[in-house]
């Protein structure tokens, strides 16, 4: 490959938003690269199970971002496995910088880099991921029907999902590790009044216990007293916060307090000709569907965009 290649697009990441932007890169018939430093699929690949994309009634993470990828290379996409270290905004063409020197050129460039959910950094935590561990209760809360869960933290997203939880499992134990809520009061409000909700407040989880068929209790510990307990569950539900990808954003493009991108509707950011899409964007939910419509998005209007600078260039 030739440093001085010019691509159309260059997308940045390889999860349901970055490979459904490359599916519609190729459709416009832009050249376009898509590189991934780790598995195709992101998060995703690693969910025991989905439940809620359009047109499978339940289908396994890994085996879905499989078919977004035998997708995205049915077009002939290029693929590049490598770490993107820096992408460089410029007048005339933006530029991304790999691990091994080589720097490649785009007219446009799509990032899709993601999120991280926050880990807890307990014992038991990363060995059960998947296997009674979870950061995504609409994702996996089904797979609880009827059995007794806890759910960490104490803003939005865990009052949510504990009252989600709580129309379909037996017992939701909520653990906190202050006295009191982050989360905004009328949410706190439907939480007190949930009987399926146990709050276990001024405690840390300790430790995950598991067995051969995976999550079966935890260990807690109280902040002001020490006391110890453990509490028998079958699945548990972390929400510390949720850190987008945003390493190899530019410097100049908006970000919210929280580090998400801040995008118009075509999903542009405030440099021209840079796109930002999925879990990376600041939007009001992150579900596998809405970020596949986000590289839809990018993707045509890269396109657009694209074809009016080749056009004014003429």
């Amino acid at each position: 490959m030739s440093n001085d290649e010019i691509y159309d697009v260059i997308i940045i990441g390889g999860g349901p938003a970055g490979l459904t932007a490359g599916i519609y890169a190729k459709r416009a018939a832009l050249k376009t690269v898509l590189i991934e430093r780790g598995v195709f699929g992101g998060q995703v690949a690693i969910t025991k199970g989905v439940e809620n994309y359009p047109g499978f009634i339940e289908i396994g993470g890994f085996e879905l971002c499989e078919k977004f990828l035998d997708h995205a290379k049915a077009y002939d996409l290029e693929i590049l496995q490598r770490e993107v270290v820096a992408t460089e905004p410029g007048v005339e063409y933006h530029s991304v910088r790999l691990d091994d020197g080589t720097v490649l050129q785009a007219h446009a460039v799509i990032l899709a880099a993601g999120g991280t959910a926050k880990k807890l950094n307990t014992p038991g935590e990363l060995e059960n991921f998947g296997k009674g561990v979870s950061y995504c209760a609409t994702c996996d809360g089904f797979f609880f029907r009827g059995k007794t869960v806890a759910v960490v933290g104490g803003g939005d997203t865990a009052l949510e999902d504990a009252l989600y939880l709580a129309k379909i499992t037996e017992k939701v134990y909520l653990i906190h590790r202050r006295d009191a809520f982050r989360g905004s009061r009328i949410l706190q409000q439907r939480v007190f009044a949930e009987p399926r909700i146990e709050l276990i407040l001024d405690t840390v989880v300790t430790r995950i216990n598991a067995d051969a068929a995976g999550v079966c209790g935890i260990s807690l510990q109280n902040r002001q007293t020490g006391a110890e307990r453990e509490v028998a569950i079958e699945g548990v539900f972390i929400f510390v916060g949720f850190a987008p990808n945003n390493q190899m954003v530019p410097a100049g493009i908006k970000i919210n307090t929280a580090g998400y991108v801040i995008t118009d509707e075509k999903c542009e950011t405030s440099i021209a000709g840079v796109f930002a899409v999925g879990d990376l964007r600041q939007k009001y939910a992150n579900q596998i569907v809405l970020a596949a419509a986000d590289g839809c998005t990018a993707a045509l209007a890269a396109a657009h965009y694209v074809e009016t600078r080749k056009g004014a260039a003429k």
